[in-house]
């Protein structure tokens, strides 16, 4: 990372400007969250919630959307649905991409097909959001139900204010999509990366000041050096060793997210008329972990539907349904400290599932992304070949092979890092929200927005490098036959050594 580039494009009005627009927008995300859906007894409904979130038995799947919409849904805010729809709605199309020949051969028209499916996207959106708003107020309704004691929260709501509630939902949702194209548009990072990724961070203090409330306490003295201090010592321990393993999981998980297995291509020399094309090498980088973190995010939400469909058979007249809804709602229910405590196998299917979904995603949304059989045609279109690989079908089965096995330790490293919160809750009685997903997301934005901020550096200080303050003067004899002018930063070659060759 070139940090001299980045500092000096700052110095130019343009590259401001995309930075403070993109920083306006974000600010503008975070007081959204703030304004709240509107509901009878709004305060009620936010005691509810904190007691909910605050619970060491709070779902994985709330935890999950809270976490990414920024605490939107402990607010009960405008943006419950956040960016969730218009990320089902990029899914679907990719996978209706590979399913639909004309949308298939849409893609592969260049900037104007990107152009017509982005637009496809967008339509479909709003149907998602409508259908995931109202899924939204149904799963707070429950939880507050189930978890917060109290009744039905919309029990005194007429169908207009029905309208209003999935209304202002569904608007902040396309209204986050459109910010989130906003920011992709100043070419400083992707915008709804960036918007989940602040959503997270967002979360950040108030998970530090939970530590710190923990740790501080008046009714414990821990006595060093003679003096006493307000310090609860087991908390500081505990402490400690999340901190460490929290370094040490980021520094696992940037190896994790950079990793690549790079294939050599070589490109056969051909000559047509007096010109020679190819003989060339280039490398193929294929990624460890291709599918990033949407693995997870199809996980949490299938290991969402057996509770909350227990939720609804545990209120039914019959006897049979509401044991059946009863086993549900407490086999997938995220386990904690105390229901390990308790012993048993039930504690254990939450986890094994999970872990498994993982693994399943994870090779089924590489097949999505990583085509063999494409690259494959387009090498031997090209020209191109791996040194000791035939071209067509013999370079297909290699390509799957080597993504295959990356693969295997990619999703197994990948369903670990999604286990890190509830093994973690196994030792602290307290819910974790940031564990080794959010990790990877921030890590991965981070990576990402950084490579397009230097690249947008480059492009923005490229003309500096034509100013006489970049270049040596010209020189005489053989240090002008080694150049007329030299960049300022590249090595000088000496006199004698020049004038010897």
């Amino acid at each position: 990372m070139n940090w001299r580039v980045i500092g000096r494009s700052l110095k130019e009005p343009e590259m401001r400007r995309r930075i403070f627009t993109v920083l306006g927008i974000l600010l503008a995300f975070r007081i959204l969250t703030e304004i709240p859906v509107p509901l009878s007894n709004p305060a009620t409904l936010k005691q509810v919630l904190d007691n909910l979130f605050q619970s060491s038995n709070t779902p994985q799947f709330l935890s999950f959307i809270n976490t990414l919409s920024g605490g939107a849904l402990a607010n009960f805010s405008i943006m419950i649905a956040g960016l969730g729809p218009y990320i089902n709605a990029s899914i679907i199309m990719q996978l209706l991409t590979k399913a639909l020949p004309r949308l298939e051969a849409l893609r592969k028209e260049g900037e104007y097909g990107q152009k017509k499916i982005n637009q496809y996207t967008r339509i479909l959106t709003f149907p998602l959001a409508i259908i995931q708003s109202v899924g939204a107020i149904y799963l707070v309704r429950q939880s507050a139900q189930s978890i917060g004691g109290i009744g039905d929260i919309t029990a005194h709501t007429d169908w207009i204010r029905w309208v209003l509630m999935i209304g202002s939902l569904t608007g902040g949702s396309m209204l986050l999509m459109w910010l989130g194209e906003l920011i992709t548009e100043q070419s400083v990072g992707n915008g709804i990366s960036l918007i989940i990724t602040i959503g997270i961070v967002s979360r950040l203090p108030s998970n530090i000041q939970s530590l710190l409330t923990a740790l501080v306490t008046k009714k414990s003295k821990w006595v060093i050096f003679g003096h006493k201090f307000p310090l609860a010592k087991q908390t500081l321990l505990f402490g400690a060793i999340i901190v460490a393993i929290i370094v040490v999981l980021t520094w696992l998980v940037v190896k994790l997210n950079e990793a690549s297995r790079k294939i050599t291509i070589n490109y056969a020399k051909r000559v047509q008329g007096n010109r020679a094309y190819g003989g060339v090498t280039t490398t193929l980088p294929v990624k460890l972990i291709t599918a990033g973190v949407i693995p997870i995010i199809f996980a949490v939400a299938f290991l969402s539907v057996p509770s909350f469909a227990g939720t609804i058979l545990s209120s039914s007249k019959s006897a049979h349904l509401a044991h059946i809804g009863s086993d549900l709602t407490s086999w997938f229910q995220t386990p904690s400290s105390t229901t390990f405590a308790a012993g048993g196998w039930h504690p254990y299917i939450y986890p094994v599932f999970y872990f498994l979904l993982v693994f399943v995603f994870t090779f089924f949304y590489t097949s999505i992304t990583f085509n063999a059989k494409e690259i494959s045609e387009n090498l031997q279109k090209q020209g191109g070949f791996i040194e000791g690989v035939r071209s067509g079908v013999q370079t297909e089965k290699y390509l799957s092979k080597i993504v295959n096995r990356l693969t295997l330790f990619g999703a197994t490293c990948l369903g670990l890092l999604a286990l890190a919160p509830i093994i973690g809750q196994i030792f602290i009685n307290t819910s974790i929200t940031i564990g080794g997903t959010s990790i990877l997301i921030l890590v991965s934005v981070s990576l990402e927005t950084l490579r397009a901020i230097e690249s947008r550096a480059l492009m923005v200080t490229y003309d500096q490098y034509s100013e006489p303050d970049f270049f040596y003067e010209a020189g005489t004899g053989a240090e002008a036959a080694l150049g007329a002018r030299r960049l300022k930063f590249l090595p000088r070659r000496k006199k004698k050594e020049a004038d010897k060759k």
